[in-house]
């Protein structure tokens, strides 16, 4: 069985930097020779813009993201896109799946028009902030720490109206609360355990609980300032946050939201998508099958079976 990692900005990097290939660039953690080599089966692709853009021009940028998505991930004959139910069930090897994110909602400004626009290309997931504030929300960065406007509130009742997930990683608490509220479908797609690395984009134990109340999903992330904040991180130390999640009923819940190409200084042992399978091994060394299979793919996979549209 393959794996489901379900963030990571690849499209970010390939928008930086145009004389990059999805197929095989070795600058890239991800690129389709990693991934087939690696077994996997479904991998998102987030939409996310640099604050140093211009705000009249994020849009755009968003746009030409999601041209890269078309023309360098999709036009790989053994991409396949991730729009329905049925394109989860009708995935088979060595197809793999695609699925698009947006991470961040400043490139929509105060338009609901321009957030149509982008569930009508085939964003499935929407992330309401970066670490800033924005027309929605506050971000984790921000210090006044407010939660969603009320303009923020009519783009999660959009979300809803458009069966579009509602991911909580980088939102301040009081929007994550708010979320939690409001969404049909909320979920982290890369946050670990605040109480064993207590970094601001990382999740306090409310939260987690009320998260995986709601059914929502969490994905580990392997960025090391998330994973322990006092010395270089290693993949065994990831372990920590998973047994900490499971403690919490995070069984059903858990999943790989790895954020590759968007880790600068990595983590030991999670360098780039070529060690999925040693991670995996990791995982079986401390769990049973059953858990190691709804970590890396069943939990992932249920999750969309339940929220995609039919």
């Amino acid at each position: 069985m393959g794996f489901y990692d379900f963030h990571c900005d690849v499209l970010y990097k390939l928008w930086m930097n145009p004389t990059l290939s999805f197929a095989n660039s070795e600058a890239l953690d991800i690129h389709l020779g990693r991934l087939t080599r690696q077994g996997a089966e479904v991998q998102t692709f987030a939409l996310f813009v640099a604050e140093e853009v211009a705000d009249i021009q994020q849009f755009d940028v968003v746009l030409e993201m999601i041209n890269l998505y078309n023309e360098q991930v999709l036009a790989q004959p053994q991409i396949k896109p991730i729009l329905t139910k049925a394109d989860v069930e009708n995935l088979t090897p060595p197809n793999i799946g695609a699925f698009l994110t947006l991470e961040g909602c400043d490139a929509i400004g105060k338009s609901l028009d321009r957030l149509k626009i982008l569930l009508h290309l085939g964003v499935r997931s929407v992330g309401l902030t970066w670490n800033d504030a924005n027309a929605v929300a506050d971000g984790v960065g921000e210090p006044r720490g407010a939660g969603l406007s009320l303009f923020g509130k009519d783009v999660v009742r959009t979300l809803n109206e458009h069966n579009c997930w509602t991911d909580v990683s980088h939102l301040s608490i009081a929007g994550f609360w708010d979320v939690i509220d409001l969404a049909d479908v909320v979920w982290a797609s890369h946050s670990n355990a605040r109480a064993i690395a207590d970094h601001p984009r990382n999740l306090n134990d409310d939260q987690i609980k009320a998260l995986f109340a709601r059914k929502g999903l969490m994905g580990v992330t392997f960025v090391p300032d998330f994973i322990r904040v006092d010395q270089p991180a290693r993949a065994e130390d990831l372990l920590t946050h998973i047994d900490h999640l499971l403690a919490l009923g995070g069984e059903d819940f858990v999943i790989i939201g790895s954020d590759f190409d968007g880790i600068d200084e990595k983590t030991i042992g999670l360098e780039t998508y070529d060690s999925m399978q040693s991670f995996k091994d990791l995982l079986a060394s401390r769990y049973d099958k059953e858990i190691v299979d709804k970590l890396t793919r069943e939990n992932a996979r249920r999750f969309m079976l339940e929220h995609l549209p039919s």
